[in-house]
Formats: C-alpha cells, sequence, structure tokens
C-alpha cells in the first residue's frame, strides 16, 4: 500500500468520513498484515501533515497506532504519551466521528499501553500508576471481546509488574505479536 496524503484523501472522500481517520484505517490494516515499515512510514506521514496544534483525535489515533510499531518500549512510550493527548479530544470529536465511540472508553487502552511501556522499562512504580488508572477507567470498556482483551491485558500486566518481568508480552500489539 502506497502512503496516502492528505491531499489524496481529500480528493476522494465523500460525505461524512474523515479521509485521515480512513488513511489511519488503512495503514493499521498494514500493520497488522505485517507491512511493519509501510505502515509507520504512512502513520509518520499523517503525523507531520496534521501536527502538533491537529486535530486531536487524529493526533491521538496515530499516536496510539505508532506506539504499537515499535518493538523498543522507549520508542513506543513516546508515541502512548502522545496518545494520551486524547484529554484534548472531546466527546463530541469522538461522536462526530463514530456514534458508538466514547472518550472515556479511549482511557484504560491508553493507560495500559503506558503501564506495559513502563514495565518493559523497569519502571514499576509508573506501571503500577498506570495499571490503577486504567483499571479506574475500565467500567468504560464495552462487554464485548475487545473490552475482554484489554481487561486480560490489564491482569497479565499487573502479573508482570508483580513479578518485575521486563520481557514483552505474547499478546502484546506490534510487529512481532
Amino acid at each position: 500500500m502506497s502512503a496516502t496524503t492528505t491531499s489524496t484523501t481529500t480528493a476522494t472522500a465523500t460525505a461524512g468520513t474523515d479521509p485521515t481517520m480512513d488513511a489511519i484505517g488503512r495503514a493499521v490494516v498494514a500493520g497488522r498484515a505485517g507491512e511493519t515499515r509501510s505502515a509507520r512510514r504512512q502513520l509518520l506521514e499523517l503525523w507531520s501533515e496534521t501536527g502538533v496544534t491537529g486535530d486531536p483525535l487524529h493526533r491521538c489515533s496515530l499516536a496510539h497506532y505508532l506506539a504499537d510499531l515499535h518493538d523498543d518500549p522507549a520508542q513506543a512510550l513516546a508515541w502512548d504519551v502522545r496518545a494520551l493527548d486524547a484529554d484534548a479530544v472531546t466527546e463530541q470529536r469522538v461522536q462526530q466521528h463514530h456514534a458508538g465511540l466514547h472518550i472515556a472508553g479511549f482511557y484504560p487502552s491508553l493507560h495500559l499501553n503506558l503501564a506495559d511501556n513502563y514495565r518493559r522499562l523497569g519502571s514499576f512504580d509508573a506501571a503500577a500508576e498506570h495499571l490503577d488508572l486504567a483499571r479506574t477507567y475500565a467500567p468504560a470498556l464495552p462487554a464485548d471481546a475487545y473490552g475482554d482483551t484489554l481487561r486480560t491485558a490489564l491482569d497479565e500486566v499487573a502479573e508482570a509488574v508483580a513479578r518485575r518481568d521486563t520481557t514483552r508480552r505474547p499478546s502484546a500489539p506490534g510487529p512481532t505479536a
């Protein structure tokens, strides 16, 4: 899949679509299919186009998925910190993108990812803090496979923190998952 630019996606957008979110979705699919370098390049291009003052939903989504494309926990952590910029995303903006989404549902995953990266870096106190925050927001998770996956991951990361284990979880998202 070739890199998609905002100008290209804007020209092909239909009413009610978000070309940037569509491009993010295509890059995520490519990354999950093993095209890590291509997906990372596409997302980084979108990140450059969006900029630090761009749409917070775009920034949060881009950073969240870019973090998943890094094996190095320090690099993933840097992107996950940027993804937590979801504080700037409003409920109205999330609903505009997809009526079934709620901003509260973003936080368990964002804090879980931070906890897992801090754990992999050996910063167990910081990992525990983000696990606590993720669990605080966990009631906002849907009662479906996605919610179950995150709840299971929370338990896995908590167990790894308790063991002071810094190895990558087999169920962690990313290029070697």
